[in-house]
């Protein structure tokens, strides 16, 4: 199969937009306080390739404020699923969720969410859902985006926490979990087809308008995001936008093999 390009370099230019982003975040920032309905349930955010903790403070900030228990990665810079990070990652999600008792959230941007998937595949028992910002997990080998040149120089240090992740992902065991996918068509980073998932139980795509570099401050991606964290531990449903914001979310697209012709070339 032909390779995935990554995004034009039009799309790559849009990125600076995030700063308007994070703009529009701050102002939202007392109505973002209040919109989610806490249950004190545990959530791991996870930052994106290149990035540390440092990243995700105004997200953690956001869902501290609503009601959670929220916690950092704590790994330093995310240089990609190095031996150290892979057995950070899972020790970290292991002992919050013996800490706190219960399952924990995972909240992915990027390859972090990436991260959330595995886990999420390899400790069912300890993960509650999966959070996915601009992450794209339907990438394979030979496929770029405009990180590529970054991991091409780092990758040979890395292992994976999985041994299929060549498959295509509608052939890999599915993920028990609710697994909202958050993407933005105007993605700079990665390849928007590559964030969203196909149809099928608990799963579910999340437009929004923005770029990647600005998911993790988006006000539609945190509204998103603080609608699903606050649904009932096994009562799930699809999310449907308040309707003062319905304008704010395109309709969702699904992932089919035959919609990625756009990607290739």
């Amino acid at each position: 199969m032909t390779s995935v390009r990554g995004p034009s370099a039009r799309l790559l230019a849009l990125e600076q937009f995030a700063v308007l982003e994070l703009g529009a975040f701050m102002a939202a920032s007392p109505f973002l306080r209040v919109v989610g309905r806490g249950d004190r349930h545990p959530v791991l955010v996870i930052p994106g390739f290149t990035a540390s903790d440092r990243s995700t403070v105004p997200l953690r900030a956001t869902l501290r404020s609503q009601g959670y228990w929220v916690h950092g990665w704590g790994l330093g810079r995310n240089l990609g699923p190095t031996p150290d990070i892979v057995a950070g990652i899972e020790e970290r999600l292991l002992s919050l969720h013996e800490r706190h008792g219960v399952k924990v959230s995972l909240v992915g941007w990027s390859l972090g969410g990436i991260y959330a998937r595995e886990l999420a595949r390899r400790h069912p028992h300890a993960v509650r859902q999966v959070i996915s910002l601009g992450s794209p997990f339907q990438m394979r080998d030979g496929d770029r985006s405009s990180a590529s040149y970054i991991a091409d120089q780092l990758s040979d240090s890395w292992t994976w926490l999985n041994d299929d992740r060549e498959l295509a992902e509608d052939r890999r065991v599915p993920l028990d979990v609710p697994v909202p996918n958050i993407y933005t068509r105007t993605d700079g980073v990665v390849r928007w087809h590559t964030c969203i998932d196909a149809e099928g139980p608990m799963r579910e795509n999340i437009e929004v308008r923005g770029s990647h570099m600005g998911l993790g401050v988006n006000p539609t991606a945190l509204v998103a995001i603080s609608d699903r964290l606050a649904q009932p531990e096994g009562e799930w449903k699809p999310f449907t936008p308040p309707c003062y914001l319905a304008h704010a979310y395109p309709p969702p697209a699904w992932h089919k093999a035959s919609d990625l012709a756009e990607a290739y070339g």
